[in-house]
């Protein structure tokens, strides 16, 4: 049981960090080519640009690390809340991409559309070669999607790696036993929220100082009793001494022991 919700937490969280991955490398490689259009044409470049470009510079780095690191470290208490902070630093981070690029919100048709390049008509191309206005504007709408896909994600991320400490820490609290029967994990809660109302009731009702009643001689087995041991039935055997032998003879007196007629060890 403990052991099954190990891997598949770690394989939950493989997964949120591969979107995380994803989310922040198409970003890095937009605005990267965004930034290098700029530099060659010499045209000014827009402050959020680089911002963008760091913040999903270091977030593709970020989530790398995490995937990397998840098979040996998932659910440690340090590398758990340094990941969670950090978590929470990129949810603030993308919610900023994502209002940096809220031009790409708009349908990007007319001839006002918004771009890192300026403003111009979508149709136009940018001094006189591509991309578009409208190319450019639709490289911002991709950022500004996947960007609130990375704010949710990292939500997600972050809750996970609280639900994997709790559950190291259960494995380390309760470790092998016969409730799993001694391997890994932890043992099911039997009953539930009903059954832990049961015991508590149960441990209530008990008195401490009650003994348990001994069995009485009715309930005892038979074959216990010696003097009621059958050795053969129906034939007339005394397992403690034949006809005429005396159970205790005196010293010299003693009658050599015979097989008695009929009977067969």
């Amino acid at each position: 049981m403990g052991a099954k919700a190990g891997f598949a937490l770690k394989l939950l969280q493989w997964f949120v960090r591969g979107i995380q991955f994803c989310c922040s490398a198409l970003i890095l490689a937009l605005f990267s080519y965004f930034l290098a259009v700029l530099a060659n044409r010499s045209l000014p470049i827009p402050t959020y640009t680089r911002a963008v470009e760091g913040i999903s510079g270091i977030g593709v780095l970020y989530t790398l690390l995490g995937l990397l690191l998840l098979c040996c470290l998932a659910g440690h208490p340090f590398t758990s809340f340094i990941a969670i902070v950090l978590d929470i630093c990129f949810i603030g981070s993308y919610i900023y991409v994502a209002t940096a690029t809220r031009d790409g919100a708009s349908s990007c048709t007319g001839t006002a559309v918004n771009t890192p390049f300026g403003r111009g008509n979508a149709n136009d191309l940018i001094q006189g070669a591509h991309p578009t206005f409208r190319q450019a504007c639709q490289m911002q709408t991709a950022c500004l999607a996947v960007s609130i896909v990375a704010v949710i994600f990292f939500i997600i991320s972050a809750l996970i790696e609280v639900v994997l400490v709790r559950h190291r820490r259960k494995e380390q609290r309760f470790g092998p036993s016969p409730a799993n029967n001694y391997t890994s994990g932890y043992g099911s809660r039997r009953g539930g929220l009903f059954g832990r109302f049961r015991r508590r009731g149960t441990a209530e009702s008990e008195d401490p100082n009650y003994l348990p009643e001994h069995a009485h001689p009715d309930q005892m087995r038979q074959s216990y009793n010696t003097e009621t041991t059958a050795v053969e039935s129906g034939n007339g055997y005394n397992k403690y001494q034949h006809d005429g032998q005396v159970a205790y003879p005196e010293t010299g007196t003693a009658v050599a022991h015979t097989q008695p007629a009929g009977f067969r060890y």
